[in-house]
């Protein structure tokens, strides 16, 4: 059985930046916008899919985007 591998996007009021909150091992991402942090994300998450779960002998499929956050920040367009 596979393991739901999920990450979300919250939001740090203090920071004003995006920051990831994963159950995936080694995966850290701040970024200012949504879009940054998508494109950092898709960037690194097939490497450390692979790094964490080097045994698997199958193909790994496309992050598919879900996003959850309570809400946006005021301030975001």
């Amino acid at each position: 059985m596979h393991q739901k591998l999920t990450v979300r996007a919250q939001w740090d009021a203090n920071e004003e930046v995006f920051y990831s909150d994963s159950n995936i091992q080694g995966l850290h991402i701040e970024a200012p916008t949504l879009e940054e942090f998508e494109s950092v994300l898709m960037d690194v998450i097939p490497d450390l899919i692979k790094a964490n779960y080097p045994s698997q002998e199958h193909q790994y499929p496309e992050p598919t985007r879900v996003w959850e956050w309570p809400s946006l920040p005021a301030n975001y367009a």
